[in-house]
């Protein structure tokens, strides 16, 4: 079974955009919600759907399985996948 990997992240923070590569070049699929690009009711559903993961609301914010890892840390991403 494959492990389920999310993001949320901001269109315009590099760190979600180095997270958003390094998965890509590992071939793994992934889901990702840039808040940034969401409207009001939207967004404000979404941040708390994300608090629940990190109540500091930073990041990106990378659930994989039941991980959940807050900024970008290429080892520990790779760990959590299996790679």
């Amino acid at each position: 079974m494959a492990l389920v990997v999310k993001i949320y992240s901001l269109s315009t923070c590099s760190h979600c955009s180095r997270t958003k590569k390094l998965l890509t070049d590992c071939a793994v699929q992934y889901e990702f919600t840039d808040l940034d690009l969401l409207v009001e009711k939207e967004r404000d559903a979404m941040l708390e759907e994300m608090k629940q993961f990190n109540p500091a609301c930073t990041f990106p914010t990378i659930l994989i399985g039941d991980r959940v890892i807050v900024g970008y840390r290429e080892q520990e991403i790779r760990t959590a996948l299996g790679l």
